[in-house]
């Protein structure tokens, strides 16, 4: 019996081990029309946001939630590029993921918004629809926005906040959608 399960457990392993190696395939890749927000269960510090409305605009989507230690640490970062680009066309839209259940609750999130300072808009979403529109699978993540409505940066995690800052800036320099 021993030598029968042993034997079906390593076919199990070769034959994973024989499937090709695929990344994670991610709606949102540089180039690709970025995907709307949707199954937003509500809206913070704004009134509902939609990408066809900002077209114009440039937009940072930041995938978020307020116990990741690493999103907390990349929110100066955030919070910077909101105050210093805003009135040069950048919206910062943060949509709150939770990764645990007690991050649903919306008095939550608010109380975590008002203790970090966050002043630009946040969706709530709690069903996972719009990091499933984007096929996200990181908290936090960047995705940066042309005023066309493409995807023209991703960063995931921590760092490169300045690259970041200059693909922003790079955006914000590009003529008028037309």
């Amino acid at each position: 019996m021993f030598s029968t399960l042993k034997k079906l457990t390593l076919a199990a392993v070769f034959a994973v081990s024989m499937m090709p190696f695929a990344a994670p395939v991610r709606a949102a890749q540089p180039g690709a029309p970025a995907p709307e927000f949707t199954g937003i269960e509500k809206w913070l510090n704004s009134e509902p946001l939609d990408l066809p409305a900002l077209r114009g605009k440039v937009v940072l989507v930041d995938f978020w939630t307020y116990t990741c230690i690493n999103c907390i640490r990349t929110l100066p970062y955030v919070k910077s590029w909101h105050e210093k680009y805003k009135d040069q066309g950048l919206v910062v839209v943060g949509v709150h993921t939770p990764e645990f259940a007690f991050e649903r609750s919306t008095q939550n999130v608010q109380n975590a918004i008002k203790r970090f300072g966050i002043t630009y808009p946040v969706a709530q979403d709690n069903k996972y629809a719009t990091w499933d529109a984007y096929r996200n699978i990181y908290w936090p993540a960047f995705y940066l926005i042309d005023k066309q409505g493409k995807v023209i940066h991703t960063h995931f995690g921590e760092g490169r906040y300045k690259e970041t800052e200059a693909m922003i800036q790079q955006a914000l320099a590009q003529p008028p959608a037309g």
